[in-house]
């Protein structure tokens, strides 16, 4: 079991985090907290860092460097079987959904219970038919293949399998990417529900910025690595930081400039 952290400590806290593939730089000296029952969003560009980051996070990659802690407990340089006991905390919705094929929905969803944590078949049947209804899904739909489900549909079961182990922290990949405006706006909706009912910390990564003023308590923008800057979700349109206002208005004018190969 793992200790209780003090009261007031972070539920999420990355210090001076870098991470790099050969001499590709991703994370350079990254700074981001998140409190204990906050739902943030971190927005940037494509390739700016953000997947890697909470990769970093949740234990899928080790960061190179720097320091990053889950309820006050060091993550970087531990074991695998002590990264592995933190990261029971955690649910994640993937970018794309990233379901089993070769899986019935309701196994998609009853994954981590029946495989991480050894619960029998029956019961995680029933939790995960319980997490379906949670995102508006009928047990008929617990029989399908993800193939069978429409993009909308599968992004709903991806977040019944987010959050059937009933996690302390949920990350949040690309949530929308790929939707239509109204059903973006449904799982907008079922993410809300869905975290208030834990109780649970969030954190989403987007470029979607209806999604970002929708979810997040606290919006942060990463760029070339690092977090240039952070604030609530009401203060994004007053930032006065000339990279978020490029990127909020979607300006192709502005500090950040695209890579674009002539022909």
């Amino acid at each position: 079991m793992s200790p209780k952290p003090p009261v007031g400590t972070p539920k999420i806290a990355v210090r001076d985090a870098k991470k790099s593939f050969g001499r590709k730089v991703v994370l350079d000296g990254l700074d981001l907290e998140i409190g204990a029952g906050e739902s943030v969003v971190v927005i940037g560009g494509s390739g700016t860092g953000k997947s890697v980051l909470a990769k970093c996070i949740i234990g899928l990659m080790q960061a190179d460097a720097g320091s990053i802690k889950i309820d006050g407990e060091e993550m970087v340089g531990r074991s695998t079987g002590e990264r592995e006991r933190v990261m029971r905390k955690f649910g994640m919705l993937f970018q794309g959904a990233a379901l089993f094929d070769s899986l019935p929905v309701w196994e998609n969803v009853a994954f981590g219970l029946i495989q991480g944590r050894n619960v029998a078949r029956d019961e995680a049947k029933q939790a995960a038919l319980k997490n379906l209804a949670q995102v508006g899904l009928g047990p008929e739909v617990g029989e399908l293949r993800p193939s069978e489900l429409s993009g909308g549909m599968q992004k709903r079961v991806a977040l019944a399998r987010a959050i059937c182990v009933e996690p302390e922290i949920i990350i949040f990949d690309e949530p929308t990417t790929g939707l239509d405006p109204i059903m973006a706006d449904v799982i907008n909706d079922l993410i809300i529900k869905c975290v208030r009912q834990l109780g649970a910390t969030a954190m989403s990564i987007t470029h979607d910025m209806v999604s970002a003023r929708k979810i997040a308590d606290r919006i942060a923008m990463i760029h070339k690595g690092k977090i240039i800057w952070s604030g609530p979700t009401a203060e994004i349109d007053h930032s006065g930081n000339p990279f978020v206002e490029q990127f909020i208005h979607g300006r192709a004018e502005g500090p950040i400039q695209m890579e674009v190969r002539a022909t």
